[in-house]
């Protein structure tokens, strides 16, 4: 019940944002774009176009804007279908890793001299999307978008979802990435793993972004919770039946190119204490910073830090790796939220507006996993250094270096390093 009031409240909250401030729009349609059908002469239609067209909140790993349109002759709705193509070459050596993403939690620790090298390729995440756009409508403007790739379930070919929403006026709802995860802060990288401590859970929510006042902007959603534990005896998973609680306060500046942003997550995890036999929840929590800044001269900074506990599921090395909640050695039958804490930080300089290199480090790291078994991941480092140029037109091409470690909480560590090259075609 107390979720139904709070997902009734967060759309409520449309209503209130009637002063919606969308996309400047184009003086004409993008010389890249193909109009399959339609009337692009429409003076609404650029506006339309031009949110079809519009990076804003979007990761470097999303797709660029659609090259095929369909348009409306009233000016009321476009359609655009894209994607990008992408195969990606690798080359491990100091320590490999048997995953075509860079995953630091998956170093071998000690080094395994039967996994010393590895070569590898992969085209799985090239992706499709579809985003159609219509004019403002009472309620604000529609925004539909469906995006897939071809990693599948098992990280083999297969099309798997990765993204389905849709957004009216200010309130989205459906599959997106999580309120608590700063698209545009995130590093750039040719690996599709990405750093060890980045925040990049995508899951199924509600979620309110407020218009721009004088630079400030606020977020809220409910989002559908996803955990893993490490059991003790006597203890249980359960489903759950809270969601998890994301906000943030944003400021941004130079046109939204540049922004700060204070987030913060509560969760409260459900499982059985079999020993008493009662339903407990464990409470988590997270608070993040995250910027990206324009610094002049073609440099830029991009990064965040995060801590929290019970937070596993936000933080890449930690997802799936039953961190949301360990044993309480403490007290028989009870589980705890382990504190953690994911760290990304670099520089991005653009030589020209076709090519541009950067480099970044990462570190994600576990505290109060006291009783945890001894090769459980204390911490990992993720570097990278990388460039990409766009050879001509929608092709790109990079190039990368990675180096991780890991460290476990016997004092054992490992490490691997990659050389990877991607060729890229967006359409």
């Amino acid at each position: 019940m107390k979720k139904a009031y709070l997902l009734s409240a967060i759309l409520g909250l449309c209503a209130a944002s009637a002063a919606a401030q969308y996309t400047q729009p184009l003086d004409s349609v993008p010389s890249r774009a193909l109009v399959l059908s339609g009337d692009a002469s429409h003076p609404a239609q650029l506006h339309n176009i031009a949110e079809l067209y519009s990076r804003l909140n979007l990761a470097f790993e999303d797709p660029a804007a659609p090259r095929f349109l369909f348009l409306d002759k009233k000016g009321e709705v476009a359609l655009g279908i894209g994607g990008y193509v992408k195969a990606t070459g690798m080359y491990d050596f100091m320590g490999a890793i048997d995953n075509n993403g860079f995953v630091t939690n998956e170093i071998p620790v000690p080094l395994n001299p039967a996994r010393r090298n590895r070569f590898g390729a992969t085209a799985n995440h090239s992706t499709i999307f579809l985003k159609l756009v219509t004019s403002p409508t009472k309620f604000g403007r529609v925004i539909v978008y469906v995006q897939t790739n071809f990693t599948g379930d098992n990280g083999g070919y297969g099309l798997k979802m990765k993204q389905a929403y849709v957004t009216v006026g200010h309130v989205t709802a459906g599959l997106a990435r999580s309120t608590f995860s700063d698209a545009p802060a995130m590093a750039p990288t040719v690996d599709d793993q990405g750093p060890s401590g980045q925040v990049t859970a995508k899951q199924m929510l509600v979620q309110y972004i407020s218009p721009s006042y004088g630079g400030f902007s606020y977020a809220l959603s409910a989002e559908l919770p996803s955990a893993s534990y490490t059991l003790a005896a006597g203890t249980e998973a359960i489903s759950q039946r809270c969601p998890d609680i994301p906000a943030y306060i944003q400021y941004a500046w130079n046109k939204g190119a540049s922004h700060v942003r204070v987030s913060g997550l509560l969760r409260q995890l459900s499982y059985r204490d079999v020993i008493s036999g009662h339903n407990h929840f464990a409470t988590g929590w997270g608070v993040q910073f995250s910027a990206i800044a324009q610094l002049g001269a073609g440099f830029s900074f991009f990064g965040h830090y995060t801590y929290g506990k019970g937070i596993g599921h936000y933080i890449n090395d930690f997802d799936g790796e039953g961190l949301d909640l360990v044993p309480d050695y403490n007290e028989p039958g009870k589980l705890k939220a382990p504190g953690m804490a994911g760290l990304t930080a670099g520089l991005q300089y653009d030589i020209t507006k076709d090519l541009f290199v950067s480099a970044s480090y990462s570190r994600a790291q576990l505290y109060n996993a006291g009783g945890m078994s001894e090769d459980t991941e204390r911490y990992s480092q993720y570097i990278a250094a990388n460039m990409f140029y766009n050879v001509w037109g929608d092709l790109r091409f990079g190039l990368e270096y990675v180096h991780g470690t890991r460290k476990d909480l016997s004092g054992l560590s490992g490490k691997a390093s990659r050389i990877e090259a991607m060729l890229q075609y967006s359409f």
